[in-house]
């Protein structure tokens, strides 16, 4: 039953998101001015409330390092070969990509948080640190060498340090290594902030969904729902487990690395050069095909 209510839940305020949409509420200007809510407050608040008061042992080891980075070199070689007879190279490259790179922030963490507890969500900042620094490097690497595109990589990377769910990861560690307290009435209200991240990231992640799609991809694009929802959390199972993570930080990993495709990823193939229509079509895909096969992955780990 607790399965079934989660999938309710994440199932309704994403179908809330995409009928506001559809009926003019959340056009682009509120969609964007509610995702900047869910960004820059609500994300940030989670990530700090998580981890400014754990000791650092506890939220970083080499098996959690060591392991998302073999998770995503084995899933980027398995990728490779999969999609290697697709027609084009902005469709392999796109096919690729959305293979690994996840929406951890938009609805990994707040999901890990919701369903998981404070001691795994603060892991789960963790992996959302590491990934963001991991996946947007490469992401960008593979579209502009597939579609010989020109992108300025330090460009990126400039953006990416300043992304503020990384600032508040930064933050809530210094914190918890000089012993910083933080005062009860703020903490409270980082709390109160920080359970809106769930509710907010399934609205906006609806609102931004193209449901208004051609399907004629539809059969290629169950690779890449495979790989990402099916394939990822499964291997990332048996590599945690294999280097002997705690159990704690081991749920949290494997729901991080099971979420959907990031909706970041059809942003950054509009903007180097790969299969548009494609990536929009495996952003919805994986989404929700993800309602499924999280919900499977919290009832196991819950």
């Amino acid at each position: 039953m607790a399965v079934l209510g989660q999938l309710a839940y994440m199932l309704a305020f994403l179908a809330a998101g995409v009928g506001l949409r559809r009926v003019g509420v959340l056009n682009e200007e509120r969609t964007g001015l509610l995702t900047g809510v869910a960004f820059y407050v609500a994300l940030p608040a989670l990530v700090f409330a998580s981890t400014y008061d754990r000791p650092l042992g506890e939220l970083v080891s080499p098996a959690l390092l060591g392991g998302f980075w073999l998770v995503l070199a084995l899933t980027l070689a398995v990728g490779w070969v999969v999609h290697r007879d697709h027609d084009s190279d902005a469709r392999r490259s796109v096919a690729m990509v959305q293979s690994y790179h996840g929406n951890m922030g938009f609805l990994g963490l707040p999901l890990v948080a919701a369903t998981l507890g404070g001691e795994a969500a603060a892991v789960a900042s963790v992996v959302l640190g590491v990934g963001a620094l991991t996946h947007v490097p490469i992401t960008v690497f593979l579209l502009v060498r597939f579609n010989d595109s020109e992108a300025s990589l330090a460009g990126e990377l400039r953006e990416l340090l300043t992304n503020p769910v990384l600032v508040a990861l930064a933050a809530g560690i210094l914190a918890s290594l000089a012993g910083v307290g933080v005062p009860a009435t703020a903490l409270a209200g980082l709390e109160a902030v920080s359970t809106l991240a769930l509710p907010l990231a399934l609205v906006c992640v609806g609102g931004t969904l193209d449901t208004d799609l051609s399907l004629s991809s539809l059969d290629e694009s169950v690779g890449v729902v495979a790989m990402k929802v099916v394939w990822m959390p499964v291997l990332a199972w048996a590599v945690f487990s294999a280097l002997g993570l705690e159990s704690t930080a081991l749920a949290a990993a494997v729901v991080m690395l099971g979420v959907p495709t990031a909706v970041s990823t059809y942003v950054y193939t509009s903007e180097l050069g790969g299969d548009e229509a494609f990536a929009s079509l495996n952003v919805f895909t994986t989404t929700l095909a993800s309602l499924g096969t999280l919900s499977v992955l919290v009832w196991l780990f819950g």
